[in-house]
């Protein structure tokens, strides 16, 4: 309100003034007789970035409002029992936790985060979404709204979105945008000052660098500083214009500022088309981890930093001298004479939440010192500490006999034999026993009516066996659960002698857990 209306009130006074209320009439007379601009509900300025910290502080309140009724219950209930109540029996968590469950488990926007690659946890973790609660739909949201808007740019990428339904209502933040104190979305800008020789980087709002003439280019590059240009393509109030370097106020300072993480990591981006672009940005996040990763040949440079940021390496965090390397652990001896031995632990064949395998392997050798910071086992997907999504093979734009008509696509059958594109699955499945009417179920290797074929790889105890090769309907537990069977099924002299004897027969049925089909 301070900057629509010009005031110069201080940012900690966070109520109404009565020069508020006289600005504020000022204003709207003025535009009643044309004076001014409307405000633009699109614009960046005029919208905030609500966090998860926010929604986590309204879910408290919420926890707080029952915490107090709660214990106005108590309070009564106590009064009229003529009781005196504790402070324990007043104050529990039992509404925060309650509330705090209920918020993480049915609220719209909490998600698991998607780990199918290393990419996908960074990507996942930067969405922008104007849905959820007090929000917008996916029906009802207008073009405008999913539009591009001059103000994203350098903060939200204007080609990484989901596709279908949700285009342009789920975002991702652009490489360098960060989110200011307010909630407003800020992006890193070089100012180019005639007085000052020296370059100052800033981070500015939307409503920040509005008025300000912003020039595009590379500042970056190795040995290579700010080139004075005569006329230089610029950002000026929502519009692209070209001017001379002299009315230049800032410059971004990477050429890759204006998109996201996923959009950044495709090589030569610039010629491509951007649904193309935006088609390539979701489907490496569809990419799972290759049993033989490769780096790949052609990169834009930002895989590195890339397989970092995502958590997927194995970092030393001391400096020191590798004594032993071993799959789940790596031995690294501490600095000085204390002689410290400090162990890194290694992630070994861990299932994903997306069933892709998780795995670090070491990548230094034994007797080499390292510093703090190093890189000392690749996770899934990364080789040599960069992103590794892919293979590096050889296309062809060609016909093929007419097997590669329409969108069909050939492929050589030593990608398939060679295991080119082989990748590991782990998959959990799980089975309860339950104590029925009829009797407890039973784990048991002694399946009637079964093949012996579906029960070669059980075990003794009816639990299918380490390192068992395992198809389609193979049974991983064999199970019997108990039922009643039917008189009618039996001759009238067996159920005759069944009742001098007393004798009750029960059958079970089949319950065995199964490899489904879809494996």
């Amino acid at each position: 309100m301070n900057q629509r209306l010009n005031l110069d009130i201080p940012q900690n006074i966070t109520f109404l003034l009565p020069r508020d209320i006289l600005a504020a009439a000022d204003h709207l007379i003025g535009m009643k007789f044309g004076m001014g601009t409307l405000d633009d509900m699109n614009h960046l300025k005029n919208k905030r970035i609500r966090s998860v910290a926010d929604l986590l502080q309204d879910q408290f309140g919420v926890a707080l409002v029952r915490l107090e009724n709660m214990i106005r219950g108590t309070i009564g209930g106590a009064i009229r029992h003529k009781l005196i109540p504790t402070p324990q029996n007043l104050v529990t968590s039992t509404p925060l936790t309650t509330t705090y469950e209920s918020f993480f488990g049915l609220h719209p926007l909490s998600q698991v985060l998607d780990r199918t690659n290393p990419l996908t946890q960074i990507v996942h973790g930067r969405k922008l979404s104007y849905l959820g609660p007090g929000g917008l739909t996916g029906r009802t949201a207008s073009f405008r709204i999913r539009d591009i808007h001059p103000s994203h740019y350098g903060r939200i990428c204007p080609i990484d979105t989901s596709e279908g339904i949700n285009v342009g209502l789920i975002g991702s933040l652009a490489i360098h945008a960060r989110i200011g104190h307010w909630g407003s979305l800020e992006s890193p800008f070089y100012e180019i000052s005639e007085r000052s020789k020296k370059v100052r980087m800033l981070y500015l709002s939307p409503s920040q660098d509005e008025y300000s003439i912003v020039a595009s280019g590379n500042s970056l590059g190795l040995n290579r500083g700010i080139q004075e240009e005569q006329v230089v393509p610029v950002r000026y109030r929502q519009e692209f214009l070209t001017v001379e370097w002299e009315q230049v106020h800032l410059r971004s300072i990477f050429t890759f500022q204006y998109f996201s993480v996923g959009a950044s990591l495709i090589p030569f981006i610039e010629h491509n088309d951007a649904n193309r672009a935006l088609m390539s940005s979701n489907m490496q996040r569809q990419a799972v981890p290759l049993s033989r990763s490769e780096k790949c040949i052609v990169g834009t440079g930002l895989e590195r930093q890339a397989a970092l940021d995502s958590g997927a390496l194995a970092i030393a965090e001391h400096e020191g001298k590798i004594i032993s390397t071993d799959a789940d652990k790596i031995l690294l001896s501490g600095k000085g004479n204390k002689g410290d031995i400090l162990s890194i632990p290694l992630v070994m064949y861990q299932r994903s939440n997306k069933n892709t395998c998780m795995h670090q392997k070491p990548r230094v050798p034994r007797g080499k010192c390292i510093k703090k910071g190093q890189i000392v086992a690749d996770g899934a997907a990364t080789v040599g500490g960069e992103l590794a999504l892919g293979k590096n093979v050889l296309v062809a734009y060609m016909p093929w006999e007419g097997y590669n008509s329409e969108d069909a696509v050939l492929i050589s059958e030593r990608l398939v034999y060679g295991d080119i594109y082989t990748s590991f699955h782990i998959r959990k499945y799980e089975i309860q026993t339950h104590v029925t009417s009829h009797g407890p179920e039973r784990i048991t290797n002694e399946i009637p009516h079964l093949k012996v074929h579906l029960l070669r790889n059980l075990d003794k105890n009816g639990i299918v066996m380490l390192g068992s090769w395992v198809e389609t309907g193979d049974i991983l537990v064999g199970k019997l659960t108990p039922q009643m069977s039917k008189e009618s099924s039996y001759a009238p002299e067996d159920r005759l002698l069944r009742a001098i004897l007393g004798i009750q027969v029960s059958t079970s049925k089949e319950t065995c857990l199964k490899l489904p089909i879809e494996t």
